[in-house]
């Protein structure tokens, strides 16, 4: 978990690692690490906002070269890929994979229960919310395909949800990463980054602690 904490805080510099390491593989490394944060269920705690932006700032670095472009689509194929198989594992076997007793240890039942209530408050458009929210991204698609949530909008939301969080995260570390204050206080961007991904969660919760009553579902167009 050390190492975890240090490669989240440090992400630029391991990430420097890793390109001068595997030099052109490390485009399917870092898609395997987004690709697997949401769709592998039991690894919420895996970069990503972070991941995205840092990333994009070593692709604009022509010292690296890398291809903006190559992350992006890459990027936008694990995010989409990934919830869908997480989806995937939830309508199939949700009720018995979270109960049984080797993989229901590896869940975090109270993060599942919250992106439980996270989805049943927001319905569809928690679809798209949750792209933007670590951990309870990772659970809104095992969650919505075990309430029975057609796969073909599920699909929908999270094609824009993507579309919309790599532009954000790739965006922001192209055009602002390389700025020798944000290089400087890489770590102080990237914990503000995890904060500002947070606070949504945050007021989720503390508006849990005074619930309204329930409703339906929104209807969707």
């Amino acid at each position: 978990m050390g190492y975890l904490i240090d490669f989240v805080l440090h992400i630029d510099d391991h990430l420097v690692n890793i390109v001068n390491t595997f030099g052109g593989s490390t485009y399917f490394i870092l898609f395997a690490i987004v690709f697997v944060e949401t769709g592998a269920v039991i690894l919420p705690f895996l970069p990503g906002d972070s991941l995205l932006f840092a990333a994009a700032a070593l692709a604009a670095n022509p010292a690296y070269k890398l291809n903006i472009w190559f992350f992006v689509a890459l990027f936008l194929l694990a995010a989409v890929g990934g919830d869908s198989l997480n989806f995937y594992l939830g309508g199939k076997a949700g009720a018995a994979l979270s109960s049984h007793s080797w993989f229901g240890r590896l869940i975090n039942k109270d993060k599942l229960a919250q992106s439980e209530k996270f989805f049943r408050k927001h319905g569809p458009l928690a679809i798209f919310l949750g792209r933007f929210m670590p951990i309870i991204r990772t659970f809104v698609p095992f969650t919505a395909a075990g309430s029975q949530f057609p796969y073909r909008r599920f699909l929908k939301y999270n094609v824009s949800a993507a579309l919309t969080w790599v532009a954000i995260c790739c965006g922001g570390g192209y055009f602002f990463g390389n700025i020798p204050f944000v290089k400087a206080h890489f770590s102080a961007v990237v914990l503000g980054i995890i904060v500002i991904s947070l606070i949504p969660a945050v007021v989720g919760w503390l508006k849990g602690r005074h619930p309204s009553t329930p409703s339906s579902l929104p209807e969707d167009d």
